[in-house]
């Protein structure tokens, strides 16, 4: 704790110090952050802010040096505070939009870490440090033991009892995963949606983005349903085709779906 205080101290002195020198010297300030120890918080809260702006991608674990920050931030509530601003912003668009009651107006959630959350899983992973584990996490999701994310819960409950139609959209294998995912969404609050769309053997080996915009597709052009907001933790959920009115990405700096 206070050698996390005293870096931050040190920081905001050279920080302070670079501005005056520049504004006394008429100078440009250097690019002093690109050479910053990439073992510093600084460097870890950079590297989030760039995973989740989109701009870091493939990339297949969190750097080791960064297991505290990312821990910290998973647990120590500013994660949970950023989601209750953005279900915040959903709610506020959303109540600007009347449902026409035909029962087509839908949005799109995904499944994992967007309406019921695998922290705890990801704590015995090094909070994402440690390589994806395929087995692992069908183990783990087949025990159904997933907690609801409670922002979303809200969003969730809150757009069902205003008209929309909830389908949620899940790369989870329906034929492995499917009981479990059901009793884990329902055991969590998460009922009452129109339809849980899970992957069948006609998708295996498709990326997220392929996979859920042909999911889109069906759904708005076959189907005839209007998605007024799409909402999940991955960009790859927010790609492609048929994405809806808007999008809202979740934070998760824990893995990354291509």
């Amino acid at each position: 704790m206070i050698k996390a205080m005293v870096h931050r101290i040190r920081e905001v002195l050279i920080f302070s110090f670079v501005a005056l020198f520049c504004k006394a010297t008429g100078g440009t300030p250097v690019d002093w952050w690109a050479t910053w120890p990439p073992e510093s918080a600084s460097y870890c809260l950079s590297w989030r802010l760039a995973v989740e702006a989109n701009n870091v991608r493939g990339w297949r674990t969190v750097p080791t040096q960064c297991l505290g920050y990312i821990e910290t931030y998973m647990i120590g509530g500013q994660y949970f505070r950023d989601l209750r601003l953005i279900a915040d912003q959903i709610l506020s668009y959303a109540n600007e939009i009347v449902p026409s009651g035909d029962g087509m107006d839908a949005w799109i959630f995904d499944v994992d870490d967007t309406c019921i959350s695998n922290i705890l899983y990801y704590r015995d992973k090094r909070y994402g440090c440690d390589p994806y584990d395929p087995v692992g996490f069908k183990a783990w999701a087949t025990k159904a033991g997933c907690t609801a994310i409670p922002s979303v819960l809200r969003v969730y409950n809150k757009l069902i009892e205003s008209g929309f139609k909830i389908i949620l959209v899940t790369g989870r294998d329906e034929e492995t995963m499917g009981p479990a995912t059901i009793d884990n969404l329902n055991d969590q609050g998460f009922v009452d949606y129109e339809r849980l769309i899970m992957r069948t053997a006609a998708y295996k080996g498709q990326s997220a983005v392929k996979y859920k915009s042909e999911i889109r597709k069906q759904l708005v052009v076959e189907q005839g349903y209007r998605i007024w907001g799409n909402v999940g933790d991955q960009w790859s959920d927010l790609q492609g085709e048929y994405l809806g009115n808007r999008t809202f990405k979740l934070p998760n700096p824990m893995y990354f779906v291509p």
